[in-house]
């Protein structure tokens, strides 16, 4: 059985082959009786056009606005070279067929997306996108409504893009995230002759409990950096006490004792006992006998 089936895929491409083969041989000679037939077509009417000239000038003379492109379809097919314009330009009216392509920046909005994060969650996303029309003739042919298309592919890449990441990836990598974004667009959109100029995200909804998980979290951040702020400013505080104190005379160290007394203020909470500084300097000389024993 494996056999026959292999048998029967070799001999189908076979059929294709030919077919493909006699569809190019009788399209190749009907294409060749139709172009000669539309030359001929064409150089009458050349020649109705020159012997009419000064009424039939009137129907073949168009005009394009500066921002504007014609793209002309000579008997169902784009003429050869650039799209006409801007400013005057002529065509056979019985054989021509324009088709105006604006070439100015267009901008639109991308509705906002739910979009499912790397890390699980769920987020409201939305985004403009800016681009502009290169070539006409590609995006009169290539692609039946642009805006429509256009709109539909920056909706689909905006969730890769944003579903490739997590949220603080987002959060600190906004910009990275709209050039990856333009990368993707500006590939798919190519092949209409569309020139993707700009992405830019313009909103990322949380979920109110998210933000306030958040929120909780900055919060407490932000107490702790306040604590060890002032821890270290004590630290610092007690160093420089102690580097005063060393400097100090016992007299000095007397006066500036009684002075602090002094400035304490007086309070019904706060008891204040005046010790000799003697009491303190036996204490001290005890501890560094019992520590060097």
């Amino acid at each position: 059985m494996p056999g026959l089936n292999r048998i029967g895929v070799v001999c189908q491409e076979e059929f294709d082959a030919e077919s493909a083969k006699n569809l190019s041989k009788d399209g190749g000679r009907r294409g060749g009786v139709l172009e000669v037939f539309g030359a001929v077509l064409t150089l009458l009417s050349a020649a109705f056009i020159l012997c009419t000239f000064p009424l039939s000038a009137w129907m073949c003379a168009k005009v394009v606005q500066e921002y504007e492109r014609a793209v002309i379809f000579r008997l169902g097919r784009v003429v050869k070279g650039r799209a006409k314009g801007p400013g005057l330009f002529w065509i056979i009216p019985w054989l021509d067929v324009i088709q105006t392509v604006d070439l100015r920046t267009v901008s639109f909005n991308v509705l906002p997306q739910e979009v499912l994060t790397a890390d699980g969650l769920l987020l409201k996303v939305d985004a403009v996108v800016f681009y502009r029309v290169v070539d006409p003739s590609l995006w009169v042919t290539r692609v039946k409504n642009g805006y429509q298309a256009t709109q539909t592919l920056a909706q689909t890449t905006l969730r890769a893009a944003v579903g490739a990441h997590t949220l603080t990836d987002l959060l600190a990598q906004r910009r990275g995230v709209t050039e990856r974004m333009e990368e993707a667009l500006l590939a798919a959109s190519r092949l209409w002759g569309v020139l993707v100029e700009r992405v830019e995200l313009k909103d990322l909804t949380l979920p109110v409990g998210l933000q306030r998980c958040m929120a909780s979290e900055a919060e407490a951040g932000r107490r702790a950096r306040a604590k060890m702020i002032a821890a270290e400013g004590e630290v610092k505080a007690s160093r420089a006490l102690k580097e005063a104190a060393s400097g100090l005379s016992p007299v000095a160290l007397q006066l500036r004792y009684l002075q602090s007394l002094s400035s304490v203020q007086s309070s019904a909470s706060i008891v204040v006992f005046s010790l000799p500084t003697e009491l303190l300097d036996m204490f001290f000389s005890h501890q560094q006998i019992s520590a060097g024993r």
